[in-house]
């Protein structure tokens, strides 16, 4: 029996090490891994304000929630992971932050657009409006090899004009305007009436593509005027990020150091689960795509001191348990009994807090709150479930070792 529980803690050791080496590569790509706030993978910060129509009325609160649907939209066809926007309903602006922009400008200029497609007649008229597009994307030119065009798809009724508007001017020129500009000014040769069409004079995809964002998600509700922008440049973040390495290392050295003086081998478990809890958490924030910020860094290494607390609060049971002369094994078992209540408690409290800030708190807060609850739950299942399973284990190999190993005397 003994023999048996030496092989499953080597094997536990053995498995535990192996998904630290096999986590490290997915864990850390700058694709599929852990996803990095602006703050430390560098990007940029804007502020959007929306201004007054030409009749000065009033920004309502619609205006700006459908802003920032639209903007969101354009932001998530650039390909910008995990972007985030936000609102600010007495100031009338949208704040929103891209990080891993390569192309900030460009950025900028899509997401502030008001984007209003138009079709004009020969003498300049208003016939057709972008609200009646039903799709836009860009592709090659089917006309000339080299150039790019962007394709347009109506609804029933655009198609209609569209049909109606070709007609009438064959042998003219429709000029297509996007935000008073010209985008091409093509000649109709005859009438369309399938409720299709393209743009030409595209020299690039990325060009195509991005006029395509624009006519797709629709025309802002209002102008928007950029009264703040800061670049985070990728080197501060990334400095940031190693600074908060260094600090989280020397912390959890210290709890380490702490748990294997004061608890011994009881310790030296916790210290071990640690481990498993910290993959935990790190995989559940890239299987969910949880954006990892400075605040939440400082979430995740207070999420592992309270784990550390969860076990202290459970091993001080056990130890009075041994002091009252039970077994190890006992001992251990009443330990994690009584401890139990206390342990749920402050996981519930704790969590309630961690959610409340999520869902009232600012950007840099529900980065902080997210990662906490995420520890929260891991801790749960690393103090209740997995410590206990590997310290039967090790108390398996030698039920009657000495006490001090748990650093106790007996009474008496």
């Amino acid at each position: 029996m003994r023999g048996g529980n030496v092989l499953k803690l080597l094997a536990l050791v053995v498995l535990v090490a192996a998904l630290v080496v096999v986590s490290i590569k997915p864990l850390t790509d700058p694709l599929s891994g852990i996803l990095l706030g602006l703050d430390l993978r560098g990007g940029v910060h804007l502020v959007l304000q929306a201004e007054p129509d030409a009749s000065g009325e009033t920004v309502s609160k619609d205006d700006i929630d459908k802003a920032k649907a639209i903007i969101s939209q354009r932001v998530n066809e650039l390909g910008v992971s995990e972007p985030l926007l936000q609102a600010d309903y007495d100031k009338g602006r949208v704040i929103v932050d891209l990080a891993g922009i390569q192309d900030p400008d460009s950025a900028v200029n899509l997401i502030r657009s008001t984007a209003k497609l138009t079709f004009r007649d020969p003498a300049g008229n208003v016939v057709l409006e972008g609200s009646e597009l039903s799709d836009a994307r860009a592709g090659p030119n089917p006309e000339s090899a080299g150039s790019y065009v962007v394709n347009l798809t109506f609804n029933p009724e655009g198609t209609k004009k569209f049909g109606e508007l070709t007609g009438q001017y064959i042998g003219q020129r429709i000029g297509v305007y996007l935000d008073e500009e010209l985008l091409t000014n093509p000649q109709v040769n005859d009438k369309i009436t399938g409720g299709t069409a393209f743009i030409s004079g595209y020299a690039t995809l990325q060009d195509a593509a991005n006029d395509a964002v624009l006519m797709r998600s629709g025309a802002l509700p209002v102008s928007m005027t950029i009264i703040e922008k800061r670049q985070v440049g990728a080197s501060l973040g990334i400095d940031s990020l190693h600074k908060s390495i260094y600090a989280g290392l020397l912390g959890i050295t210290l709890i380490y150091v702490f748990m294997l003086l004061f608890y011994r081998l009881p310790g030296c478990v916790a210290d071990f689960s640690l481990i498993v809890y910290a993959l935990l958490v790190l995989w559940v924030m890239c299987a969910f795509r949880v954006v990892l910020t400075l605040p939440g860094i400082a979430g995740f290494i207070l999420s592992i001191g309270m784990a550390v607390d969860f076990n202290i609060i459970i091993y001080e049971r056990v130890k009075e348990e041994i002091r009252l002369g039970k077994s190890l094994r006992a001992a251990m078992e009443s330990g994690f009994s009584r401890a139990f209540i206390t342990v749920i408690d402050a996981h519930v409290t704790t969590f309630i807090a961690a959610m409340t800030l999520y869902f009232l708190g600012t950007a840099s807060i529900k980065g902080f709150a997210l990662t906490l609850a995420i520890g929260i739950v891991a801790s749960l299942f690393t103090a209740i479930t997995f410590t206990r399973w590997v310290l039967r284990i090790v108390i398996g190999i030698n039920p009657k070792m000495n006490t001090f190993w748990f650093n106790v005397r007996r009474d008496g």
